[in-house]
């Protein structure tokens, strides 16, 4: 009993008297950039880790741009203010592409690489030998089981998930994920962090999707499946839903906006789990232009054509 109560105080206190100064970010893509340049622009230490220096120089290049464009409109008739808060903001950023070196003083680790949960679990695997027990671990994951992730640590209960929105800049909207194994505590200094960078978070089980995947990937696939059936065209459907729903894009634009391969990876990720479930049911057609490099606005094609 005695040990019990130790360990529960331990945890309790070690995890309470957290205040997130330091966030390392592991990935310099688009949403680890973004991640890096919001929690910057709140006064948090940030290192933004990748595995190569030219994308690192590449990442550091667009949160440069991005925080330049947010200055000039939150510094209007303050132009000295303005590039005075660029300064300051990426002052705070460094790089590295050692991950290890980079958690081994952090208070939180913001994991942002490929969305495969088996290259996921590894890297926390590892990260976990050298960051300091206090250091809480999240994934941005948009899909996968974040308690499978976390099982291939010893801190559970100091592990959990902020999926943020693209791009992350400008999207206020922060999914905050709780595990069954993630502490009460643990859960409260994402939710304070979420707000600290100006978010809003909202609290999520650990279901697949969350909350905003789970019910707007159906509705792309089902999009899909109309138009494969021959119920309307991709142009009709798109602009019924823009008219009739008030939504700002059709399915079919977002899903080219989101990238045909994503959303291929996280229904099929999901009819594994499912298979029952017809909302999780693959489409053909994606499949075939996702097979033909057709994958949306990023590489000139997908259900529509980009000039």
């Amino acid at each position: 009993m005695a040990f019990v109560t130790h360990q529960f105080v331990r945890s309790m206190s070690s995890t309470k008297s957290l205040a997130v100064k330091h966030v390392t970010v592991i990935g310099g893509g688009l949403m680890g950039a973004g991640i890096a340049q919001v929690a910057a622009g709140a006064g948090h230490t940030v290192i933004l880790v990748d595995q190569a220096e030219d994308i690192l120089k590449k990442s550091l290049k667009k949160i440069g741009d991005s925080i330049g464009r947010i200055s000039k409109k939150k510094f209007v008739d303050k132009p000295e203010a303005g590039a005075e808060f660029v300064q300051q903001t990426l002052q705070r950023i460094s790089v590295s592409t050692d991950p290890a070196s980079a958690v081994q003083s952090t208070d939180l680790v913001i994991e942002a690489i490929v969305e495969n949960v088996n290259v996921k679990k590894e890297l926390f695997k590892k990260l976990d030998t050298v960051a300091p027990e206090k250091t809480i671990f999240v994934s941005n994951t948009s899909s996968l089981p974040i308690t499978e992730i976390a099982k291939a640590t010893t801190r559970e209960d100091r592990f959990g998930g902020l999926h943020f929105f693209n791009p992350v800049p400008m999207m206020k909207l922060v999914e905050v994920v709780q595990t069954p194994k993630t502490s009460q505590q643990t859960f409260e200094v994402l939710m304070n962090f979420s707000k600290a960078l100006g978010k809003k978070p909202v609290a999520c089980k650990d279901t697949p999707g969350f909350i905003v995947n789970r019910l707007l990937v159906p509705y792309l696939m089902e999009a899909v499946r109309l138009h494969e059936r021959g119920h309307g065209s991709k142009e009709d459907i798109d602009v019924a839903m823009k008219l009739g729903a008030g939504y700002p894009m059709g399915p079919f634009e977002l899903l080219d906006y989101v990238g045909l391969d994503t959303s291929k990876f996280i229904i099929e990720g999901w009819h594994e789990m499912d298979p029952s479930n017809p909302l999780f049911n693959p489409s053909a057609l994606l499949n075939k232009l996702v097979d033909e490099g057709k994958l949306g606005k990023k590489t000139g094609e997908g259900f529509y054509k980009y000039s």
